[in-house]
């Protein structure tokens, strides 16, 4: 499955993904295509089995802080949006924790990870109200130890270490810990804690300083203290960027950073995405470049690419939302570059040319599309595909191509003449999807 690797039509940021079982399970916060503001009321699990990352089963609600026909709210002393949980398994059992905006955050607790999640208590800080930032409950990032103990994480824009009591949901005496990761200096804490325990090393996953990075730091306790390790991923890399928050999972072998990217001109609208990483014998993380890839090892050429598979989008053009069924790149001006890492064009000892094929929709104007493979500043266009005034597929001519390659496509505005600068800036057409063929 490509990225965004749930459905299309889904955005669940925050993702902090879990193996339980024999299925791995994405808790997240739950965005929406024309939200004026982050997060919605109400939390959703998805899952796949670990065995077939491509078909993805939604659990449907699973805590809410409203009231819904179907599900009345579990909250009775706060209604606001629901941000970033947790979910951890002890003793057979699984436990919630929910951030909620303007409100104190909760524990719940379900028999299954799909839940429902029943209420388990408010949680009980037993310190100061002042502590992360009034009482709020941002962000929280919780790891069961093997010798059963619990730690969580929390914090914005300075961070919290503490360890719970047996009940789950109230802080050990003289366990709290304040700055375990710094706000300056490299480690650069922002928000979106998460822990992870890789052999006997701890990992403590965050946003970083800018919001948009994906940072690590590790130790030998998961008190601390923590070394910072460095970059992970970076959502802004070559993209209209946001924040960011997610976390590492080991799936079947194969370790993955799942994380989120923008959508619809906003950062309000936030996708799932995931991209497989390495973890090195000293146990560093190299940083990854975002993809189109998800848990695909390649994209096939010779399939319909929907253009809101972009790993690259600069100039100002964006993926924006028509309906449950499209979602074309829009905004598209002169300038503008549009990216997909990575496709496997295969083996071809007859040497066959290639079309590509281009589905788009006219704005009234004419311009021209530039097709490189892998390096759009340095070679030479492959190809050059010419978009009309109205809808309908485009065609462009490309020699053989074989391996595996990133393909860009470049835009440029048709206009010439006195009249040229007055066209600056407009918009020239909407890419909804595109093929290759022999």
């Amino acid at each position: 499955m490509a990225n965004p690797y749930l459905p299309r039509w889904e955005y669940i940021p925050d993702g902090e993904p879990r193996v339980f079982g024999d299925r791995v399970y994405i808790y997240g916060s739950h965005d929406r295509a024309a939200s004026d503001s982050f997060c919605d009321y109400c939390l959703k699990v998805w899952s796949a089995p670990v065995d077939d990352l491509e078909h993805w089963v939604c659990h449907g609600e699973v805590f809410r802080t409203t009231d819904a026909p179907y599900h009345p709210a579990d909250t009775d002393w706060t209604d606001g949006p629901l941000y970033a949980p947790d979910v951890v398994e002890k003793d057979g059992r699984y436990y919630l924790y929910a951030y909620i905006f303007g409100g104190k955050g909760c524990v719940a607790a379900a028999d299954r990870p799909e839940g429902p999640f029943q209420l388990l208590s408010l949680y009980e800080y037993g310190i100061p109200e002042e502590v992360c930032c009034n009482g709020w409950f941002i962000d929280p990032g919780v790891l069961v130890d093997e010798d059963g103990r619990v730690y969580m994480a929390c914090g914005f824009e300075r961070s919290f270490m503490l360890e719970l009591e047996d009940n789950m949901y109230r802080t050990k005496d003289d366990t709290l810990i304040e700055h375990i990761i710094p706000a300056d200096g490299d480690f650069g804490f922002f928000e979106g804690c998460s822990l992870r325990k890789i052999g006997k090393t701890y990992y403590f996953i965050y946003s970083g300083r800018p919001g948009s990075q994906l940072r690590y730091a590790t130790a030998e306790s998961p008190l601390g203290p923590y070394t910072y390790r460095g970059v992970i991923i970076d959502n802004a890399e070559q993209y209209p960027g946001g924040n960011n928050h997610g976390s590492i999972c080991c799936i079947q072998g194969q370790w993955y950073i799942f994380y989120h990217r923008m959508t619809n001109g906003t950062i309000l609208s936030r996708r799932g995405c995931v991209e497989k990483i390495q973890i090195l014998e000293d146990g560093s993380i190299p940083q990854v470049e975002m993809t189109s890839l998800g848990f695909a090892d390649s994209l096939n050429p010779y399939e319909a690419t929907p253009a809101e598979l972009a790993c690259v989008l600069l100039g100002g053009c964006i993926v924006t939302e028509r309906s449950i069924f499209s979602r074309p790149i829009t905004n598209i001006t002169e300038g503008c570059v549009i990216g997909y890492k990575y496709f496997d064009f295969g083996e071809d000892p007859s040497g066959t040319p290639l079309k590509l094929h281009m589905q788009t929709r006219g704005n009234g104007s004419n311009s021209e599309v530039s097709v490189y493979l892998d390096d759009w500043k340095e070679n030479e266009p492959a190809a050059v595909c010419r978009i009309g005034t109205d809808d309908g597929i485009c065609t462009a001519e490309l020699p053989p191509i074989t391996g595996r390659h990133a393909v860009y496509f470049a835009v440029k505005d048709s206009a010439g003449g006195w009249f040229r600068d007055s066209f600056k800036g407009r918009h020239l057409f909407e890419l909804e999807q595109f093929v290759f063929t022999k």
